[in-house]
């Protein structure tokens, strides 16, 4: 049987009985896709984050491009952010007509290097997205007194650090606002597509919520205020997250445990293990490694039956359907490095230890062949 990077079913064989009980629950309201689950679970999030408000809305891109409009952000304006990142991160950039502008990676833990920031801000710079990549937070007090200092607004994206923290504050609450996915993958994770978007400012939450709903007003149904787009959370959704958010914690424990057997294991290689930068906790949502013969391992890796993947193969500069910004290949040379050698290993909270066992007994192998 083949063991994948990622997988849910034993996840959904221990929590069925809630997970039908909820769809039950919303299918037996009455109210499909404007009912109070949503307002439940937005509530019991932004609480989870110490944050005012919640809007829960159709996916992680339109989270964080719902934000930047909120945020009025407008094109032509410039974003700071990097290229070690999904694809989605950059595209709600360009989506609303803004300019991503690109700093390089930390070569140690692959996010962005905030000292290259105070370089790229330009008198169009908007906004400072950085991207809380594979579960560790992006260093922030730099770009808070950058941000400070210049008059700019911070938006995080949080797809990949659920419950993530840095020197005690958790990911999403560093900022004017904070991005979330719920991709089934995710840390905290739906059955289907979700997103959220996170503030303690009002004004920015009530753009959201209006922007969210066709740009209509929630009070006033029917009357379009601004163009915006059907981005809402179902129901369903909704209160299968509500319940999982309760569990939250258990599924962060559950990685962690996963991320130190891996650590004890393959200490001993020359694979180059996850480093967690200072003041963070770690909530392992992918757990990358580092090697020059990366591809030669994931072949090789295809022996056993183990399934590895490699986040992110392309840097988004270098992409054809982001030629027209110009950043050509080169300009960003650690991103680039280091996307030539990095992939991940099976991580999920229910990964046992005899399956673990099995990957790294096979890595080892791997290794050791080539």
């Amino acid at each position: 049987m083949t063991t994948y990077v990622w997988g849910y079913l034993k996840e959904y064989e221990q929590e069925r009985e809630d997970i039908l009980d909820a769809v039950d629950t919303v299918f037996g309201s009455g109210n499909l896709v404007w009912g109070p689950r949503v307002g439940m679970f937005e509530e019991a999030f932004a609480a989870y984050h110490g944050v005012a408000h919640c809007a829960g809305v159709d996916n992680g891109t339109n989270a964080i491009l719902l934000a930047l409009l909120a945020m009025g952000v407008e094109p032509g304006d410039e974003v700071i952010t990097v290229s070690n990142t999904a694809a989605p991160t950059v595209l709600a950039i360009d989506r609303v007509g803004a300019v991503p502008v690109f700093v390089d990676i930390d070569p140690d833990t692959y996010l962005m290097n905030v000292d290259q920031v105070a370089a790229a801000i330009t008198d169009r710079t908007r906004v400072l997205l950085p991207v809380h990549l594979y579960g560790q937070c992006v260093d922030m007090a730099p770009l808070e007194a950058l941000a400070e200092r210049h008059g700019l607004q911070i938006l995080e994206d949080c797809a990949q650090a659920h419950g993530a923290r840095h020197h005690g504050r958790i990911a999403g609450s560093m900022g004017r606002a904070g991005a979330f996915s719920f991709y089934p993958t995710k840390v905290l994770g739906a059955y289907g597509h979700g997103g959220a978007t996170i503030t303690s400012d009002p004004e920015v939450d009530a753009g959201l919520r209006r922007l969210r709903y066709y740009g209509m007003e929630e009070t006033a149904y029917y009357v379009v205020a601004r163009n915006g787009l059907n981005a809402r959370l179902d129901e369903v959704h909704a209160e299968i997250l509500r319940r999982k958010l309760t569990r939250l914690d258990e599924y962060i424990a559950g990685r962690r445990a996963v991320a130190a057997r891996y650590a004890e294991m393959l200490g001993g290689t020359d694979l180059v293990l996850p480093v967690t930068a200072p003041g963070n906790d770690h909530v392992y949502y992918v757990y990358v490694v580092r090697h020059p013969e990366r591809d030669r391992i994931i072949q090789g890796m295809k022996e056993y039956d183990i399934s590895l993947n490699i986040s992110y193969p392309w840097p988004v500069h270098t992409q054809k359907g982001f030629a027209h910004f110009g950043v050509g290949k080169g300009s960003l040379p650690v991103t680039e490095d280091l996307a030539d050698q990095i992939f991940s290993l099976p991580m999920y909270p229910s990964l046992t230890e005899s399956e673990q066992e099995r990957i790294v007994e096979a890595l080892h192998k791997t290794l050791g062949s080539l």
